[in-house]
C-alpha cells in the first residue's frame, strides 16, 4: 500500500536513522566520546549528557535511536566530523549513495526550523534507508530494544533511557524500529515486523490518528494474507483500493483491512493513477510472484484513513 511516497516532508527524529548507521559504519563504536556544550544546547528529548562527560559512541547511538535523544545525535556529528556542518555534508553525500534521491538534510537529529528548516525527505527515500540499515546486524539489534542502560566513562554515571515506541510493546512481532514527532512532521513511524518468514517495513509519515494501531493492524493484514497467484493478483488490482510491495512483486490489499475506508481513494482510479507513476508493474508481478519471499509497505500519512488528531 503506498500514497504520496515522492512528497517530500519533515521526516522528524526519522533522520537519526542515517546519523546511527553511519556512526555504527565508521568502526569506531568503542571510542570515548567528549561531549561538547554544543551537543548539549538542543531541544527535547534529550537524555541529559552535561559537558565534559565521556560517553562511548555504541551508547550515544543506543540513546539516539531508542530514546531519541537529541543530545547523542549531535555529540555523534561532532565526534565523527569535528563540527555539525562537516557531519550534515556526509549525512546528504550518503544518502545519495544508498538511493535517497529526493532528501535534503539539515541537522543530525531532525531538527526542522530555523536555522535547520529544510530538513526533507520522503517515504520512498525513507524506505531505501531503512532497507539498507537493517542489513546491519547491530542496528537490528539496538532498533528492537525497549530500554538502554549505560554509564558515563569518568564518573560513572548510569544513564537508563527508555523507548518512545509503543508497538514494541503492544504488538507481539514489532522489531522496531524509529519513532518521530515535530509540529511540523507530525507523529512519524517506521516500524518492522516478523513472523513467518515475512519481513514487513511501514513507513507511516504525519500520522492524524493511533499510529500504533494503524501499524498492527497493516501488520496483521499482510500476515494473514497467502501467496497470491496471477489470477488473484488481477482481480484484487480491480477490486481494491492501495498498493502494497511484497518482496519485489507488487499487489493491492482490501482497505477494509486497514479501517481506512473514509478517506482511501477510488480503487480503479488510484490504480489506474499509480500504474502511470511506475509503482504498479504487470511485468514485474509476472516476473516476480514465484519468488515473493519478504514483504514491504510504505505509507504516508495516516491522514488518509482519518482527521482527528488524536495521538
Amino acid at each position: 500500500m503506498a500514497k504520496d511516497i515522492e512528497k517530500s516532508v519533515s521526516p522528524a527524529s526519522l533522520t537519526k536513522i542515517l546519523t546511527c548507521i553511519m556512526a555504527i559504519e565508521s568502526g569506531r563504536l568503542e571510542e570515548d566520546v567528549l561531549i561538547t556544550k554544543e551537543s548539549t544546547l538542543v531541544e527535547p528529548s534529550k537524555a541529559g549528557f552535561k559537558p565534559g562527560e565521556k560517553i562511548r559512541l555504541i551508547d550515544l547511538v543506543k540513546a539516539a535511536m531508542v530514546n531519541s535523544s537529541n543530545d547523542a545525535a549531535f555529540a555523534i556529528a561532532i565526534h565523527l566530523s569535528g563540527d555539525v556542518e562537516s557531519f550534515v555534508a556526509a549525512m546528504n553525500y550518503r544518502a545519495q549513495r544508498i538511493g535517497m534521491r529526493n532528501s535534503r538534510f539539515t541537522n543530525p537529529a531532525g531538527f526542522d526550523k530555523a536555522l535547520y528548516a529544510g530538513n526533507s525527505s520522503t517515504a520512498e527515500d525513507l524506505l531505501h534507508l531503512t532497507e539498507y540499515a537493517v542489513k546491519n546486524p547491530v542496528f537490528n539489534q539496538i532498533a528492537r530494544l525497549e530500554q538502554v542502560v549505560f554509564t558515563e566513562q569518568t564518573t560513572r554515571k548510569v544513564y537508563s533511557l527508555k523507548t518512545h515506541n509503543k508497538l514494541l510493546d503492544k504488538y507481539p512481532y514489532a522489531v522496531g524500529i524509529k519513532t518521530g514527532y515535530t509540529s511540523t512532521a507530525g507523529r512519524c513511524l517506521i516500524a518492522r515486523a516478523i513472523k513467518d518468514n515475512r519481513d514487513i517495513l511501514l513507513v507511516m509519515l504525519n500520522a492524524k490518528t493511533d499510529r500504533w494501531t494503524i501499524a498492527a493492524d497493516i501488520f496483521d493484514s499482510v500476515f494473514a494474507i497467502n501467496r497470491p497467484n496471477a489470477d488473484w493478483l488481477r482481480q484484487s488490482n480491480r477490486r481494491n483500493s492501495g498498493v502494497s510491495r511484497v518482496g519485489q512483486g507488487v499487489y493491492s490489499m482490501s482497505k477494509s483491512r486497514y479501517q481506512m475506508k473514509k478517506k482511501v481513494t477510488n480503487g480503479a482510479k488510484q490504480g489506474h493513477k499509480l500504474k502511470n507513476r511506475g509503482v504498479v508493474s504487470a511485468k514485474s508481478l509476472k516476473k516476480n510472484r514465484k519468488r515473493v519471499a519478504r514483504s514491504y509497505a510504505s505509507v504516508v500519512g495516516c491522514h488518509v484513513a482519518h482527521d482527528d488528531a488524536s495521538s
